[in-house]
């Protein structure tokens, strides 16, 4: 027994050739990696509007970003009791704001390629 025949409409029957430039294919090609798509299927999936995977993250990003979440609930915690109206006397209220620039730095690298 065969494998059953597919049905005409969803048959890739049609070929549809574009140009780009070269930074727009480096993008492309970038993204599609990146969620694990070939360029075809990412360029079809945008193209139609849909849904694309989430990014894969490598498991070092994923511990440097699970080590970075928690860095950041600490400064929740410490940023907490400074606006807590207690007297602040090592000044780092400014410091906390710093740090908590430089997480989400950090944070939009690991996960900024846009889809």
């Amino acid at each position: 027994m065969g494998r059953p025949k597919k049905e005409l409409t969803s048959l890739k029957l049609i070929q549809v050739n574009i140009r780009m430039t070269v930074d727009d294919y480096i993008k492309v090609s970038d993204n599609a990696r990146t969620i694990g798509l070939s360029i075809a299927e990412y360029i079809r999936r945008k193209a139609t509007q849909k849904s694309l995977p989430k990014k894969k993250v490598s498991p070092t990003d994923r511990r440097l970003f699970v080590e970075l979440s928690r860095v950041g609930n600490n400064l929740n915690q410490l940023a907490k009791y400074v606006n807590s109206g207690i007297r602040d006397p090592y000044n780092i209220h400014k410091q906390l704001e710093e740090v908590k620039a430089l997480l989400q730095f950090l944070k939009s690298n690991i996960t900024g390629n846009d889809r």
